[in-house]
């Protein structure tokens, strides 16, 4: 599996003394990947039924939108309505969901803010659990799969690039079918993690007080996101507000809660120093 690749990696910084307190540093997003990965051990259709119907229903009655003398849902629609520039913008916009979060967690580590570096990597490892634990709450299936396959649920269905295959055709590189292959599940959306990622990373922005360029950026970025997810079909807009929401309750709770518990506050403070050490 990839998280072992990753953990031989780790490991092998940990036990190399100049390149060891940027491993501890990056224990957090080690936590994540092994996380994510490990959901392939016990998939969340084991724990309850997958919601294929009801979710797809729902969106059609908050958010269908009329098309001649039917109701689609909006990935329904962007499907049959789409444009290159769309299609070009929405792969640039996703490939952003995971490296730019990290490589401005590094940012945050070299520059030497470490206190921040530290918060905002717990909060995007918290929301994440948060995330995860939905998926086992609430198993559902994306609405690629509604379109693709109705209503009934196929077990060990293979990872779907949907719209963002456009983005492969015009590119001429299969970028999103080998990151969609590996898909560690397919009924996976909801909450919609994709959502929550670039908002964490703005949130953390604002907190660490970065320019109001990078912030408008991130922002502009978390958005472009946001509507991908729907656009591609890989997310009801439902997964994406109950994304969002689940970003925001997680940094509350951390920020508000969890960070000033004394214990967790004086475990925080040496984290920061062992990773400070010159």
């Amino acid at each position: 599996m990839f998280s072992i690749y990753i953990l031989i990696l780790y490991i092998l910084l940990v036990g190399f003394r100049p390149t060891r307190k940027i491993a501890v540093a990056l224990t957090p997003w080690l936590v994540f990947a092994c996380s994510y990965d490990a959901m392939r051990l016990w998939p969340n259709y084991e724990a309850n039924a997958i919601d294929i119907r009801g979710l797809y229903d729902a969106e059609k009655h908050l958010f269908g939108i009329a098309s001649g003398t039917s109701v689609l849902i909006p990935s329904e629609f962007f499907a049959l309505h789409h444009c290159t520039a769309a299609d070009m913008l929405a792969g640039f916009f996703y490939l952003c969901w995971v490296p730019l979060p990290l490589c401005f967690g590094l940012y945050l580590y070299f520059k030497g803010q470490r206190k921040s570096y530290l918060r905002f990597s717990l909060a995007f490892l918290f929301v994440n659990l948060l995330g995860f634990c939905g998926y086992y709450i609430h198993p559902a299936a994306p609405p690629w799969y509604a379109m693709h396959y109705g209503f009934e649920p196929l077990l060990h269905t293979s990872g779907n690039v949907a719209g963002l295959g456009r983005f492969d055709q015009l590119t001429g590189i299969p970028v999103f079918h080998a990151l969609y292959g590996a898909n560690a599940n397919v009924f996976a959306a909801v909450p919609s993690l994709h959502a929550a990622y670039m908002l964490i990373t703005t949130v953390y922005a604002v907190i660490s007080r970065q320019r109001w360029q990078t912030v408008c950026i991130f922002a502009l970025i978390c958005m472009g996101i946001w509507f991908t997810a729907v656009y591609t079909g890989h997310h009801y807009v439902i997964d994406v507000l109950l994304g969002i929401a689940v970003a925001i309750v997680g940094i509350f709770v951390l920020e508000k809660f969890i960070f000033r518990i004394p214990a967790v506050k004086h475990g925080l403070e040496r984290y920061v120093r062992f990773i400070s050490l010159s």
